[in-house]
C-alpha cells in the first residue's frame, strides 16, 4: 500500500538564495530549507547570477529540506516556484546557458530604456526583459545571435523540471504578452527591430498560475530527490504568487512583499497602471482580474549592504548583527535626528522609471551613529513604500490595511515604522515565506486538492498578528515625508549629470 500524497512543496527562487517549503494541504508549514547563491556586481548598477548555480542550490534545498522533516518523497503530491523576475536567461534549446542571467536589479538598460521610449511611446522599466535584450543585442550580440531561447528564471526552472519550454502568463506580460489576445505585442517589438526577440520566446506552450504543466522528469527526479511521478505546477513572479501566500486573492486590499526588493499589489477589475503600454498584463495571476503594482529596487538590500559593508564588527557574537541594530534604532527618535535618506540604491522604478538616479543620505553631523543611520535606513525605505502607495491613492483605490511577508516581517520595528509612516494597519501572515507558501497553493490548485486558487488561499493563509499605526508619529512622519518627497524633482536633473560623469569616466 502506497504512502498518502499529502504533502506540497513551495520553492521561492529569491535574489540571494533558494527556499522550499513544505507544507501539509491545510497549508501548516511541515520544514523549511535554504540555500544562497552568489550575486555578480560586476560594474555599477550591474547584477548577474549562474542559472547553474540556481539549479544547484534548489538540489541542495530539497534534499536538506527532505533530510531535516524525514519526509518520504513518495508523499508530494505537486510542486510549484515562485521565482524573481525579470531575470533575463539566454540559452540554447537544451537549456545550457549562454551567458550568465541578467537578473531583475540589473538596471544596465537605462540609456536602453529611454531609446524605446521614444522609438514606441511606451515607458519601461530598465529591470524589464525588452530593454536588456536590446543592452544585449547592441553590446553582446555573438551572445544574443547564439541564444535560441530568451526566457526567464520562472520559464528556464520549468524546462529543468519538465523538460519543456513555454511561458507563464504571471511573468510575460512583462515582456508584452497578453493572455486575452493571446499573444506578444509584435509591433513594438518591430519598431525595436527585434522581431527575433519574439520567435525565440518559448510559447508554443502558455500556462497560468496554478495550472498542472506535468510530471517532473526522471532525470530532475533523481537529481533533486523527489518521486518519478510528482506533479509540478505553474508558478509566476515571486511577489506576485507572494500575494497568494499573504491571503490576497479578490480586490480591496494591498499584499507588500518585501524582500531584498518591495512590491506593493492589488488585483483590480480594470488596469490601473500602464506607463509601458504592453504590460498591463491581465488575467495574470486569477482570471478575470489585473496586477495593479508599484515597486521599489531597493530596500531589504540596503540593509544587506549596511550589515555587510558597515557592520563586520558585529557578526559572529551570540546576538546577530540585525537584533543588535534594531535594538539601538529602537531608541532613537522619529528622523533619527535629522536624516533623510533616499532609497535609490540601484535606481527608481516608481513612480519615476528612472535608473539613473542613486541612494543618498541627508543630514549627517557629526552626532549621528551607526544606529542612527541604520534607523534612517528603514525610514527612508518606509518612505518609499509610502510612495507607492500615495499611488493607489491617487487612483482611486483606498489603501487603510496592508498584508505583509518577507524580510521586514523579522523586526518589530520595521513593522511599526511602515505602519506609522503609512497610517496603516499591517496584517502579518502565520507564514512568514509567502513566495513558498504561494507556490504551494498553486500545487494545490493544479492537484485538485482545492477547486481554485481563490478556494486553496481562503483554506491555506492565516494570520499572525496585527500592528495598529500611532497616529501621532504618523503626523511626524508625514512632515518627513513631505521633505522626502521633494528630493527627485529638485536633483533628478543634478543626479543624472553626475551618474553620467562617473559612466563616461
Amino acid at each position: 500500500m502506497g504512502l498518502e500524497r499529502d504533502v506540497l512543496m513551495g520553492i521561492d527562487g529569491g535574489t540571494g538564495s533558494v527556499r522550499v517549503g513544505f507544507y501539509d494541504l491545510q497549508g501548516n508549514p511541515l520544514g523549511f530549507s535554504a540555500t544562497e547563491y552568489e550575486t555578480k556586481h560586476l560594474h555599477p548598477g550591474w547584477a548577474e547570477q549562474s542559472p547553474d548555480d540556481w539549479w544547484a542550490a534548489l538540489k541542495e534545498s530539497v534534499r536538506k529540506g527532505l533530510a531535516a522533516t524525514g519526509i518520504a518523497k513518495e508523499r508530494i503530491a505537486a510542486i510549484s516556484s515562485a521565482t524573481t523576475s525579470c531575470s533575463v536567461v539566454l540559452c540554447i534549446e537544451d537549456g545550457t546557458p549562454v551567458r550568465d542571467s541578467l537578473i531583475w536589479m540589473d538596471v544596465r538598460a537605462a540609456q536602453e530604456v529611454i531609446d524605446i521610449a521614444e522609438l514606441t511611446g511606451s515607458r519601461l522599466s530598465a529591470e524589464w526583459m525588452p530593454g536588456k535584450l536590446l543592452w544585449l543585442k547592441r553590446n553582446e550580440r555573438e551572445h544574443y545571435d547564439k541564444a535560441e531561447i530568451f526566457c526567464e528564471y520562472q520559464d528556464w526552472l520549468t524546462y529543468r523540471l519538465t523538460g519543456m519550454w513555454s511561458i507563464n502568463i504571471n511573468n510575460s506580460c512583462n515582456w508584452g504578452y497578453n493572455a486575452r489576445e493571446g499573444g506578444f505585442a509584435e509591433d513594438f517589438y518591430r519598431r525595436l527591430e527585434m522581431e527575433e526577440a519574439v520567435a525565440k520566446f518559448p510559447k508554443q506552450r502558455v500556462f497560468a498560475v496554478g495550472d498542472a504543466i506535468g510530471t517532473i522528469t526522471k532525470e530532475a527526479a533523481d537529481e533533486l530527490g523527489l518521486g518519478y511521478d510528482t506533479l509540478v505546477a505553474q508558478g509566476g513572479i515571486d511577489a506576485s504568487i507572494g500575494v497568494l501566500g499573504m491571503g490576497v486573492y479578490e480586490p480591496g486590499k494591498i499584499a507588500l512583499i518585501t524582500g531584498s526588493s518591495n512590491l506593493a499589489m492589488a488585483l483590480t477589475e480594470e488596469a490601473m497602471f500602464n506607463e509601458g503600454g504592453i504590460n498591463t498584463g491581465p488575467d495574470n495571476l486569477i482570471k478575470g482580474y489585473y496586477t495593479a503594482y508599484r515597486g521599489q529596487v531597493s530596500s531589504g538590500s540596503i540593509l544587506s549592504w549596511f550589515k555587510r559593508e558597515l557592520c563586520k564588527d558585529l557578526e559572529g557574537g551570540e546576538e546577530s548583527a540585525y537584533d543588535i541594530l534594531n535594538r539601538e534604532a529602537k531608541e532613537l527618535p522619529i528622523g533619527s535626528d535629522g536624516l533623510v535618506v533616499l532609497d535609490y540604491w540601484q535606481g527608481n522604478r516608481h513612480p519615476y522609471l528612472d535608473s539613473k538616479v542613486r541612494g543618498m543620505f541627508y543630514g549627517l553631523s557629526l552626532h549621528h551613529t551607526r544606529a542612527h543611520m541604520y534607523r534612517a535606513l528603514m525610514e527612508g525605505i518606509a518612505f518609499g513604500t509610502e510612495n507607492l502607495l500615495a499611488q493607489f491613492r491617487e487612483n482611486g483605490f483606498p489603501v487603510h490595511e496592508i498584508n505583509i511577508a518577507g524580510g521586514t516581517t523579522q523586526s518589530d520595528l520595521f513593522l511599526q515604522i511602515h505602519a506609522d509612516v503609512s497610517n496603516v494597519v499591517v496584517n502579518v501572515p502565520s507564514e512568514p515565506q509567502a513566495p513558498c507558501l504561494g507556490a504551494a497553493i498553486s500545487a494545490a490548485a493544479a492537484a485538485g486538492i482545492y477547486p481554485s486558487l481563490e478556494e486553496a488561499v481562503r483554506a491555506m493563509v492565516r494570520f499572525d498578528k496585527v500592528i495598529k499605526p500611532d497616529y501621532g508619529n504618523h503626523l511626524k512622519y508625514r512632515q518627513i515625508f513631505g521633505q522626502y518627497r521633494k528630493i527627485y524633482p529638485n536633483f533628478k536633473d543634478w543626479m543624472h549629470e553626475t551618474t553620467d560623469v562617473y559612466l563616461n569616466a
